[in-house]
């Protein structure tokens, strides 16, 4: 259902506000460069630190922009399932194509929770649910076993895959069939994991390089290894630099220096460092990447 590069869009404020504009002016830059999905309040999205206003409004704002020219996957987790309910509601309401819904965090729920947590979800909002395993941001790691098993409620569609582990991935996608989609969560995992049966990537690096990432993305789903692999090489330096510090400060310092969003980021997340700055314009150059500004 869904494939291909999918970014994993950063929020622009001003002001500490949600700059509607720059937001906006993102998505017709993703159109335009051939993205294939868009991501809007993910953690790229600092969806931590938006209210619960802030984060409708940004996904209204993203859907009426996109005018279903690319599907929207809306960000709609939260620790509380009561609160990923609501989330999930509005996300179908506003007219989103699917949600991406990430496990719950801090609470550190079991297997089981874990189970009960996206099939309640699934059976309150009938639309198609990405589920999202990111063991390092959450604490919790929702093992192959539990994948396939939500894999079987029909408007469970895929996962976005963060564990950080090929073998993880692997066990997914050997015991789920076609209709479920596994996504790499993490760019430079996302050749390996595509080799193995992936369909795509919901990409950080696709906020700097979204031209690029959505050409190593057809390759690998048109069979072409050769070309997938040469375009994962030569990104592989921008994956490493988009976690110089913690996502998305480098992100937000990337769409900065191209003129794409001011460098504006909620505390407890800061500016990113001179030194890393430095690091991750030089890789930015080398790939040709427009820098309008320091």
């Amino acid at each position: 259902m869904f494939q291909g590069s999918i970014v994993a869009l950063i929020t622009p404020f001003k002001n500490n506000e949600v700059d509607e504009k720059a937001l906006r002016e993102l998505v017709e830059f993703h159109i335009a460069e051939g993205t294939d999905a868009i991501v809007p309040c993910g953690t790229t999205g600092e969806s931590a630190t938006l209210s619960h206003e802030e984060h409708c409004h940004v996904i209204e704002i993203v859907i009426e922009q996109a005018k279903k020219r690319i599907p929207v996957i809306a960000g709609a987790g939260s620790n509380s399932t009561k609160e990923s309910v609501f989330l999930t509601e509005h996300a179908k309401k506003s007219g989103a194509d699917a949600v991406l819904s990430i496990t719950p965090y801090y609470n550190k729920p079991t297997q089981a929770g874990l189970y009960q947590h996206f099939k309640t979800i699934a059976e309150h909002v009938d639309i198609p649910i990405i589920l999202y395993n990111v063991p390092s941001r959450t604490g919790v790691n929702m093992l192959p076993d539990t994948v396939i098993s939500l894999s079987k409620i029909k408007n469970i569609v895929g996962i976005k895959e963060a564990s950080g582990s090929l073998d993880q991935a692997g066990a997914v996608l050997q015991h789920t069939d076609d209709s479920f989609d596994v996504i790499s969560g993490e760019d430079s995992l996302t050749f390996p994991m595509m080799a193995m049966g992936a369909k795509g990537v919901i990409s950080v690096v696709a906020n700097a390089a979204p031209k690029k990432m959505a050409q190593m993305c057809k390759a690998m789903l048109n069979n072409d290894m050769l070309l997938g692999r040469k375009l994962h090489y030569e990104l592989l330096d921008l994956c490493k630099g988009m976690f110089f510090e913690t996502n998305p400060i480098p992100a937000k310092k990337a769409a900065y220096m191209m003129g794409l969003a001011e460098n504006e980021i909620r505390l407890p997340l800061v500016e990113m460092a001179k030194e890393n700055t430095q690091k991750l314009k030089s890789i930015m150059e080398k790939l040709n990447i427009k820098i309008v500004r320091d």
